[in-house]
Parts: structure tokens; sequence; C-alpha cells
């Protein structure tokens, strides 16, 4: 009786050992796989911002954000850096001034009594 408890458990501990043997054999090929993946990932991100900051060297900008007093707001100028020219605003300040005078305008007309 003692002697087929004792074979038994010889035999359930082997099996959870070959299982354990599988599950970390599995777990290094996914680790292997992952950093090969990771690698080639890495690999094809440095190509493309290459190739893009190539692309874009020649139309070099730089973002500003300007405060805009009357709003109490800010906006986005895109300079060219070498002349200092502004060469957008988003949104545009002719549209933000215009935005404050129809409000004062509004508020003219809205506020006083007649």
């Amino acid at each position: 009786m003692k002697i087929s408890q004792f074979t038994t458990n010889l035999g359930s501990k082997h099996q959870l050992s070959g299982a354990e043997g599988r599950r970390q054999e599995n777990h290094s090929q996914e680790a292997v796989v992952e950093q090969i993946t990771r690698e080639i990932n890495k690999k094809d991100v440095e190509l493309a911002v290459n190739n893009l900051n190539n692309f874009l060297e020649p139309v070099s900008t730089n973002l500003k954000f300007v405060f805009h007093e009357d709003l109490q707001d800010y906006y986005v100028t895109i300079v060219d850096p070498i002349t200092n020219e502004v060469v957008k605003e988003i949104p545009p300040k002719k549209m933000l001034d215009m935005y404050v005078a129809m409000a004062e305008y509004m508020g003219l007309l809205v506020d006083e009594k007649v």
C-alpha cells in the first residue's frame, strides 16, 4: 500500500515537471520572438523617422504659442526659423480680432439700455 502511493506520487511529480518544462520553453520562445519583434520595430521606426526628417528638412518651421490679449487665449503661429517670417496662424489673428470686435459690438447692443 505504501509502495503504490509512492509510485503514484512520483508519476504525478514527473508529469508536473514536464508541464513546467514546456511552459518555461514556451515562455523563453515567446521572449525571443518579442525581442526580435522589438528590434525590427525599432529599426523600422528609426528608418521612418530619419526619412521624415530628411523630407521635412527644407521646410523646417517652428511652432510658437502666442497669447491674444483681448480674448485671453492662445493661438499658434508657424514661423520660418531662418527669416523669422510668420508662415501661418492657427486660427488667424485677424479672425480672432474680428471675433473680439463683434463680441464688443454685441455687448454694446445688448448691455446698453436705449
